[in-house]
């Protein structure tokens, strides 16, 4: 099964009109296509970060509670979204792609289970969609964002930075500075190859040439040919 997890990120619910576009376009692309959606952390991580430089948290308390945001933004993408199911394991993942419908991954139950990545800010919500997209045997993983890709400065910043459309997880190791994945990302890559594209959440018909092949706007991080 040629399967794609797809991480929706949490900054795309900034913008409510756009996070409901996207979830209608996911919906039409499961019909078609093999998908597993993992929510990101958004808000809802961005209170454990407050929260964890007010009271200093553990790491393990800042990382469960954390994990446990991706599972409440998981719940509003199920209910944004038309023929999906929120699932907690890899076989009920399987049963409900089985049945046709759409999974969107809640990952504590299995996250706290295995604890298999660092408890610490270095692994958000894309590392654990990585891992859960191993987990399922998947072909590709699909980061969707609020950014084009992985850029040579903040693009939010520097008006100059460039879109990089091609890079390996040693480059991206090496780029040593915040992008827009995280830093355990890449250093997963690099054990377990996967091809990883960035690409912006604003625009669902890229995520649609994506998985039909064609060429769009997006980063793609994978090992050289």
């Amino acid at each position: 099964m040629d399967l794609s997890v797809i991480k929706v990120g949490g900054s795309i619910a900034k913008k409510p009109e756009k996070l409901r576009a996207l979830c209608k376009k996911i919906s039409e692309l499961s019909k078609t296509h093999p998908l597993v959606v993992v929510p990101g952390g958004g808000e809802f991580a961005d209170t454990v970060r407050r929260l964890d430089q007010r009271f200093f948290l553990s790491d393990e308390a800042a990382h469960q509670m954390a994990v446990l945001g991706m599972d409440q933004y998981g719940l509003l993408l199920t209910d944004l979204t038309s023929s999906a199911a929120d699932v907690r394991g890899i076989k009920e993942t399987q049963s409900v792609l089985a049945e046709g419908l759409l999974p969107v991954f809640l990952p504590s139950q299995l996250m706290f289970c295995e604890d298999p990545l660092e408890n610490s800010w270095e692994v958000t919500s894309d590392s654990i969609a990585l891992y859960l997209a191993i987990k399922l045997g998947a072909q590709r993983l699909l980061l969707v964002t609020d950014v084009d890709g992985v850029y040579t400065q903040d693009p939010k910043v520097h008006a100059e930075a460039e879109l990089i459309k091609k890079l390996t997880p040693r480059e991206l190791v090496g780029m040593h500075r915040h992008t827009s994945v995280d830093v355990m990302l890449p250093k997963m890559l690099l054990k377990q190859p996967l091809d990883c594209f960035v690409i912006n959440g604003f625009f669902p018909q890229r995520i649609e040439s994506v998985l039909d092949g064609y060429p769009s706007v997006y980063t793609l991080i994978g090992m050289p040919l």
